[in-house]
């Protein structure tokens, strides 16, 4: 079992991580601009699921197995890329009419569930995401502390919890401004989206794996 101090020290060194806005950020902005708060806060619920996943992957060693292994890795790779592409290309191909506080009737979406899986997609298919968990979470491991995969479990899911309070209020300050921005009309906004989502594909793709 992993100790108090031992916690506090990855809360510690997590938070700087937490705090500075990354892809995961650009994702659950522009889906709270396009979708509202539900959809914000769907994408972060989905994001942090998708490192659940990792987490139980570190502790059943198959972060390791991608991060080390050339083609898992870069299977994961091209993956995430495409899905990414996906969704730019739907956003830059949208031909939603309306605004913000007026959107034609025909291009209101399901957002929640949809932001969701997408949310869920973008925390799962992120190999850099499977590598920070191998190279990050054993370095708070004690031998004489239980067993491992369990320590990484409780330790992979208190910093989810931190990453999850940013998160969070990145998603609703991401409502505030649609709030503001009550004429932005969909069209604009689907082009901001899908630009966001090639930026994600292209750090995506310049990840590099750890070599063994």
């Amino acid at each position: 079992m992993i100790t108090a101090s031992t916690a506090a020290l990855l809360i510690a060194v997590s938070l700087p991580i937490a705090l500075i806005p990354g892809p995961s950020v650009a994702f659950i902005l522009t889906t709270t601009l396009r979708s509202g708060r539900g959809g914000g806060l769907a994408a972060v619920a989905g994001i942090e699921l998708g490192y659940v996943l990792h987490v139980a992957g570190a502790a059943l060693g198959i972060s390791a197995l991608v991060a080390a292994s050339a083609t898992a890795f870069t299977v994961v790779k091209v993956v995430g890329v495409l899905y990414l592409l996906w969704l730019a290309f739907r956003a830059l191909g949208s031909r939603r009419e309306g605004t913000l506080e007026q959107p034609a009737v025909q291009d209101v979406e399901p957002t929640v569930r949809r932001s969701l899986t997408r949310g869920f997609m973008v925390g799962a298919l992120n190999p850099k995401t499977a590598m920070f968990f191998v190279a990050f979470l054993p370095q708070f491991v004690s031998p004489g502390a239980g067993p491992i995969w369990l320590q990484l479990t409780l330790l992979g899911f208190l910093f989810i919890l931190v990453m999850t309070v940013p998160d969070t209020v990145w998603a609703l300050a991401g409502d505030a401004l649609r709030r503001h921005l009550p004429r932005l009309k969909l069209r604009a906004l689907d082009r901001v989206s899908g630009c966001v989502y090639l930026l994600m594909a292209a750090a995506t793709a310049t990840v590099r794996r750890v070599t063994p």
